[in-house]
């Protein structure tokens, strides 16, 4: 029984020291590529007339900053908009498993939404499904890169992934 004791004791020290010695892990390229949307943004947009409203002028401002350990960042928004004012936060991040960027968004309006993304050179593609009732519309934000502190953006809907409805479009720029 004392040896079985000792066995044990020696197994957990050697186990303690082996964790000891790890490293936490390090964000990889996938995650730097989204320091990028790091810092202060002020958008500028024109919602499309159509099913969701009027249409008109939309403003947005949204301060991204990592979170600790560089694996997430996590955004804060408040936005104006003809179709009313609000505020949000979201959580953008890299999905090693499906390889795959990530996208979460909660707002105000007591929506949630939840994207897949991918980048191309300077122009990132964010899809998702949203439910609109007893609808399910497939939906595109697509964002290019005009400089480091700027980018265009275009948020497209579609009900069959084919045929695409633009219902915002417009311009951000960082101002730190």
């Amino acid at each position: 029984m004392k040896t079985a004791a000792l066995i044990l004791a020696a197994g957990l020290m050697l186990s303690a020291a082996a964790l000891a010695q790890m490293q936490p892990p390090k964000p990889g390229p996938e995650q730097k590529k989204l320091d990028f949307f790091a810092g202060t943004w002020s958008m500028d947009g024109d919602i499309k007339p159509g099913p969701m409203g009027p249409g008109g002028k939309m403003t947005q401002t949204e301060k991204c900053d990592w979170m600790d350990g560089g694996f997430f960042l996590l955004c804060h928004t408040d936005f104006k908009s003809a179709m009313g004012d609000g505020s949000g936060v979201s959580i953008m991040g890299y999905s090693p498993d499906d390889k795959t960027y990530t996208y979460r968004e909660f707002n105000s309006w007591g929506e949630a939404m939840e994207s897949k993304g991918a980048v191309d050179a300077d122009t990132w593609t964010w899809t998702s499904d949203e439910k609109m009732g007893d609808t399910v519309m497939k939906t595109r934000f697509t964002m290019k890169a005009t400089s480091p502190t700027a980018y265009t953006f275009v948020f497209d809907m579609s009900k069959d992934g084919t045929t695409w409805t633009t219902i915002l479009d417009g311009k951000a720029s960082k101002s730190k």
